[in-house]
């Protein structure tokens, strides 16, 4: 597979990393003793079901973004999520930061963007599984609630130990640099490098992989399709090529998918 690098272009903006977070000490939940086990050194740690239960009962905000009762956990769900999409778009994010211009691979915040991309979508463990693995097309209803996931996965998390910069990343995850995505974005918002490199990965993962409603695509289909991200000026041309450029060399695997 060979697939030619676009040329750099003056759209989709890349803006400059505010800030920088310094390596920190693993955190546990409020009241729960520390332990020197990979559980707590893990970025797992976040998505056991004990985890889950201890955020949404330290948000209570969690329950009325979803407004529906009562609030099921899906573990079964967020387990096989962790395994298969989680885990692949978290590598896919590593192979564009890897090819990334010397220049712009600096102003990457690294930990930030690996570990959002492996958390990005843990907010589904709380989406009804009819909705998540409903095999027809959504309604509008269905689709509303099924928006909420990125949004709730910031609220969930929001109670831990996790850095703002990581927490924005997974809440505007299906944003781009011209605010068409979810969820609603103020004027001054920014889709900076970080959340780009995010985004980019999750989509491409999305494309290439099967789900209930649709079959895998291939990676060259998958680029094609995110292409028209970098035509509508929503993607940088530069993270676009980063991309090309992983997936044509060795270093590119497709991570299994787990199915229940």
């Amino acid at each position: 597979m060979a697939l030619d690098r676009i040329s750099p272009l003056s759209i989709g903006g890349i803006y400059p990393n505010i800030l920088v977070v310094p390596q920190r000490q693993p955190a546990v939940f409020r009241g729960e003793p520390q332990e020197d086990t990979f559980q707590y050194t893990s970025l797992d740690r976040y998505t056991s079901e004990k985890a889950i239960q201890q955020m949404l009962a330290s948000n209570p905000k969690i329950k009325t973004i979803l407004n529906i009762s009562p609030v099921d956990i899906n573990m079964i769900e967020l387990n096989n999520l962790m395994h298969g999409h989680a885990k692949d778009t978290q590598n896919i994010a590593k192979g564009i930061i890897n090819n990334l211009p010397f220049a712009l691979k600096n102003r990457v915040n690294e930990k930030s963007v690996v570990d959002a991309a492996y958390l990005h979508d843990i907010g589904k463990v709380l989406i009804p599984k009819e909705i998540l693995n409903k095999e027809d097309k959504l309604t509008s209803a269905e689709t509303e609630i099924m928006h909420k996931h990125s949004e709730l996965g910031y609220e969930l998390l929001k109670t831990t130990d996790i850095n703002p910069q990581t927490l924005n990343l997974i809440r505007n995850h299906h944003q781009n640099a011209k605010k068409s995505g979810y969820p609603f974005v103020t004027k001054d918002f920014k889709a900076d490098l970080n959340l780009q490199i995010v985004s980019l990965a999750d989509k491409f993962s999305a494309l290439t992989e099967k789900r209930v409603y649709k079959d895998e695509l291939s990676p060259e289909q998958a680029l094609t399709i995110i292409y028209r991200d970098v035509e509508d000026e929503k993607l940088n041309p530069l993270v676009y090529n980063a991309l090309v450029n992983y997936v044509n060399s060795p270093y590119y695997t497709k991570t299994a998918e787990v199915i229940s």
